[in-house]
């Protein structure tokens, strides 16, 4: 490594290997058996013993590192000691020998805000849908999605005993994305992904007016963007209350460094400032790990579309 990499980089170097050590978090807690489910807001919102200190761990690594950054985690926890066995100092050494974007190369850390859900697809998770499990952390500079990290804790599960378990991918506005092969959908077909457990009226209607082939149903928006650029869907839509900005923030980073395209239901794009909307559709309060801001931002309704741009067009064009 030459020189003094630009603090972004360090920043993703460490989220690389933070999310990696979050992953096996997840892993060891299904292992044990004890999960530790709540229900937060219903039975379909539930936090598990993962979540709790995959979050920790994260959140704590993190800010040891870089004190100066703005992190939004999605579990709100009480302020408390993180163990040390909790804490990851590793930085990614891939990372930190690429060429930063110039655009980049200077950001300080007061400008940088992190988005960090420790556990995508909760849900599934207690119902050993595995392949649905993500660990998410973004990156945002001016209000704009720039960098991600996606952890896939149980990546091969399927394979059976003795299997590599787990692969991270990432990526960057400027500089590409890593860890896995971009395809697109074979042939003319319009394959559509969406929500597994939240769906409406609302959801099925955008859903069918983009005339699908085929509609995958599964959990966690990390998973559904994953589906997106390795080419088994080719568009994500859902039109609803129920994502929130941690559950994008990583996802959009990696849509839009390989050309895709991450909006709301109007064809507009996310903000990701620190300092987000206290607004009535704010339903839900986003924490640091030691509890010392609450920021409040809107819900996300999402729509995205990787190939083609038109099949947005459609969408907006019949219900905005």
């Amino acid at each position: 490594m030459s020189g003094n990499p630009a603090v972004v980089m360090r920043l993703l170097a460490s989220a690389y290997t933070v999310a990696e050590k979050a992953g096996a978090i997840v892993r060891r807690v299904l292992h044990s058996g004890e999960l530790g489910v709540v229900e937060k807001t219903g039975a379909n919102d539930l936090q598990t013993l993962a979540d709790r200190l995959a979050q920790q761990s994260i959140c704590a690594s993190l800010s040891r590192r870089f004190p100066k950054v703005t992190i939004i985690a999605e579990e709100e926890l009480p302020a408390e000691e993180v163990g040390e066995d909790l804490i990851e100092t590793g930085q990614a050494e891939e990372i930190l020998h690429k060429t930063c974007p110039a655009e980049y190369s200077t950001l300080k850390e007061e400008e940088l805000v992190v988005w960090v859900d420790p556990l995508d697809g909760t849900k599934e998770y207690t119902e050993g849908l595995l392949d649905n499990v993500t660990v998410l952390i973004g990156i945002a500079y001016g209000g704009r999605a720039i960098a991600g990290v996606i952890n896939q804790p149980f990546h091969n599960y399927q394979l059976g005993e003795g299997a590599d378990l787990g692969r991270t991918i990432w990526g960057m506005l400027g500089l590409g994305t890593f860890g896995f092969q971009l395809q697109e959908v074979r042939g003319d077909k319009r394959i559509v992904t969406t929500t597994r457990s939240h769906s409406n009226k609302v959801v099925m209607d955008c859903v069918d007016a983009m005339e699908p082939h085929e509609v995958i149903r599964v959990g966690g928006a990390g998973n559904k963007i994953i589906q997106l650029v390795e080419g088994k869907a080719s568009a994500y839509v859902f039109a609803s209350l129920g994502c929130k900005k941690w559950d994008t923030c990583a996802p959009e980073a990696i849509l839009h460094a390989v050309g895709g395209k991450l909006t709301d239901m109007h064809g507009n794009a996310y903000r990701y400032d620190a300092n987000c909307d206290f607004s009535p559709e704010s339903r839900n309060l986003h924490t640091y790990l030691r509890g010392t801001a609450n920021l409040g931002t809107i819900i996300c309704e999402v729509v995205v579309c990787l190939f083609p741009a038109y099949r947005l067009q459609l969408v907006r064009k019949k219900f905005v």
